[in-house]
């Protein structure tokens, strides 16, 4: 053993696809990982069928599969190096898994897949494919909901900035507007900003979409992560104006129709220009890096 944390000597070979063993050592790990985790992926995909606000799910395994398979030539070029610490990741996620299904807490049984993945990357594997593969495993996060506590942390203030921001835009318009928290007191009605309104679910949509967005366009990780990164005060920003078009329609259309048929269908719409105001942050952003390699 040439060195203290690989578990065989395999270590001085490369990833063979080809070979036999590993093929079916392959098909047999991921079926335990599918029976083991069974009721967490099962969870997961009535979620994603169900709540569209979370359908964004089925394209996430789908992206990081092509991440995998983006990176096979460098893979396949790799050293197979084995570490007994994936033993301890593994055991770590497997604890995790027991403490989120016996603890009520799903979203720690969810988290679990993700480290055990993980594990198994540096038990069969070693440290360098886990560095290729970190970023394919860092984007499944994104197909887990986020949990209920950190949910309400969020759409609260989310609210009260929605609130704020579409009043502002109302009284420019010279509506009178009375706001009280989440509240919005129009001349015609009462316009409450509901927990469905606060926007976080469209943000946590359009932020996964930012991601799959730069990885196609940009090379390098910092303008990846502006662009992800820019998708969040746009998602927010086109939240309050959905809130600010239904208090339009709201005072000077119908109310019924305003807060019906208008308000499912602007979320659709602004959720539409959003990923457009994305494609032109993203042009003025290279418009900016084209003037700073003249200059």
């Amino acid at each position: 053993m040439a060195h203290s944390t690989q578990m065989t000597t395999t270590s001085s070979s490369t990833l063979d696809l080809r070979n036999a063993q590993f093929a079916w050592g392959s098909i047999v790990i991921g079926a335990l990982v599918v029976l083991v985790y069974s009721r967490v992926l099962a969870g997961l995909v009535v979620i994603w069928a169900r709540n569209s606000d979370y359908s964004h799910g089925f394209l996430v395994p789908v992206f990081a599969a092509y991440l995998v398979w983006n990176k096979r030539k460098t893979l396949l070029q790799k050293e197979v190096a084995p570490t007994w610490t994936g033993i301890a990741v593994v055991a770590l996620a497997l604890i995790v898994l027991l403490l989120g299904s016996y603890g009520a807490a799903i979203f720690l049984s969810r988290v679990s897949l993700v480290i055990l993945l993980a594990g198994l990357v540096l038990s069969f594997l070693g440290w360098e494919f886990l560095k290729e593969l970190r970023f394919a495993l860092l984007v499944l996060f994104l197909a887990i909901p986020l949990p209920t506590i950190i949910f309400n942390q969020i759409a609260l203030p989310l609210q009260i900035l929605a609130s704020k921001l579409a009043s502002n835009l109302l009284s420019l318009f010279s509506i009178p507007v009375l706001r009280q928290g989440n509240i919005i007191q129009l001349p015609s009605m009462e316009l409450e900003v509901a927990e469905a309104c606060s926007g976080i679910r469209s943000l946590v949509t359009l932020f996964t979409l930012a991601v799959f967005y730069g990885y196609f366009l940009e090379k390098t990780f910092l303008r990846r992560a502006f662009l992800a990164l820019a998708s969040i005060p746009i998602a927010i920003a086109a939240n309050a104006v959905r809130i600010f078009g239904t208090g339009l329609c709201v005072q000077y259309w119908d109310p019924d129709k305003a807060l019906g048929f208008f308000h499912e269908f602007s979320g659709w719409v602004m959720f539409l220009v959003a990923l457009g105001c994305l494609v032109v942050v993203h042009r003025i952003m290279h418009f900016f890096l084209a003037l700073r390699r003249s200059a």
